[in-house]
């Protein structure tokens, strides 16, 4: 999930009550449900290696364990240095921030797990992913429930309003303005509507003090409220599947192929699309459905065939390359195309069809490797 989304998390657990076990727990909450996300060092080391140990040891069971209880250590360490200088006696209380701690840094790698582009639980000793393929990286709706009872409960200074007011214009641009590529919005209209709409609930409410009210009330209530749209989604995801499973043997019968994995994904702020992907013995496939519409259409299925003869030798040889050995870890549905020729230059385009297609630059979602292929065509021959 993105960082708001655990940032928002964090600071409604906090609201929720986990505030009370100790001074400094809501900073804690909100830098704890973030904590893992400490891989992003790896970008020092360039794309590939980043995406090698993305959602990586730190998004482990053990790397988060150990996430959670080294920061409140350190507040613990850092509030007692504070206390002898300033001469006085210490405030925070170690047990208090462990217990929060464990449960805002649990929150990270569940919510990573929801969507598709998977987590590593068992490392170091598993590299298996895991997927949940049922929340988009991305949700409008979660940001609306957990920001806005934040926002009522948190916003009591001038500096706090302030600051809401960034988070707000951020997110609004994002939904309003709308994502581009294949985070775009599939409804627009819908979603940009309810959302200035609860904008406007959202200052009605501010305005009559609703929060204050209510108090941790309301963050118990907008973390249930997620916890059951998230079921509804997980729902939602199995009824996806069934219809893929039919149009993917539908596909596969056609082709006379056999059905060797398949993936329903989420899309952004839409419960009733979803982006499939299926590999087959001879090919991979990237195709919708609906669960309010008919199956697939014919005319807008990918299809993404495995390379055979000198191009899967010319594949095998890029295949090699660092980049290509880090993409290929990570990629659940890697499709390749070979263009060019063994004259001039040869390249071989990787892609994960989960994100994009093969020669369509998308972050380290693609990759083009050159190749020689005079000598393959050689051995070929």
């Amino acid at each position: 999930m993105d960082n708001l989304t655990h940032s928002l998390i964090g600071l409604a657990a906090a609201k929720a009550g986990l505030e009370k076990l100790s001074p400094g727990a809501t900073a804690v909450c909100v830098l704890a449900a973030n904590s893992p996300d400490a891989d992003i060092l790896a970008l020092f080391g360039g794309r590939w290696t980043y995406l090698q140990h993305h959602r990586g040891i730190t998004h482990s069971i053990v790397g988060a364990l150990v996430l959670a209880l080294a920061l409140p250590l350190l507040f613990y360490l850092g509030d007692r240095l504070i206390a002898q200088l300033r001469k006085r006696p210490p405030n925070v209380k170690l047990k208090g921030l462990i217990i929060a701690s464990l449960l805002a840094t649990a929150t990270h790698p569940l919510m990573d797990w929801t969507n598709n582009y998977g987590m590593r639980f068992l490392l170091p000793w598993s590299p298996k992913w895991s997927y949940g393929d049922f929340v988009f990286i991305i949700d409008p709706f979660i940001w609306i429930v957990l920001g806005g009872a934040a926002f009522l409960l948190t916003s009591k200074t001038k500096l706090q309003i302030a600051a809401w007011v960034v988070v707000l214009l951020i997110s609004s641009y994002i939904v309003l303005v709308g994502p581009s590529g294949p985070t775009r919005l599939g409804n627009p209209t819908l979603i940009r509507s309810l959302w200035i709409a609860a904008l406007i609930v959202l200052v009605v409410l501010f305005v009559t003090r609703f929060g204050q009210r209510f108090s941790s009330k309301l963050a118990v209530a907008a973390l249930v409220t997620v916890m059951i749209y998230l079921g509804g989604l997980a729902v939602a995801h199995s009824f996806a599947l069934r219809r893929a499973q039919t149009v993917a043997g539908e596909i596969a019968g056609k082709n006379n192929e056999q059905i060797l994995k398949l993936a329903a994904m989420p899309t952004v702020a839409n419960p009733t699309a979803w982006v499939c992907a299926l590999e087959t013995d001879r090919a991979s496939y990237r195709f919708t459905v609906s669960l309010l519409g008919s199956a697939a259409d014919p005319s807008k299925v990918s299809r993404f065939e495995k390379p055979t003869g000198v191009a899967a030798m010319i594949v095998a040889q890029a295949e090699s390359d660092y980049r290509a050995e880090a993409f290929l870890r990570f990629a659940r549905f890697p499709a390749t195309k070979v263009v060019g020729d063994c004259e001039t230059q040869t390249l071989v385009q990787f892609a994960d069809i989960r994100y994009t297609d093969p020669g369509r630059g998308f972050g380290t979602f693609s990759l083009e490797v050159p190749v020689d292929c005079l000598i393959q065509t050689d051995k070929a021959r």
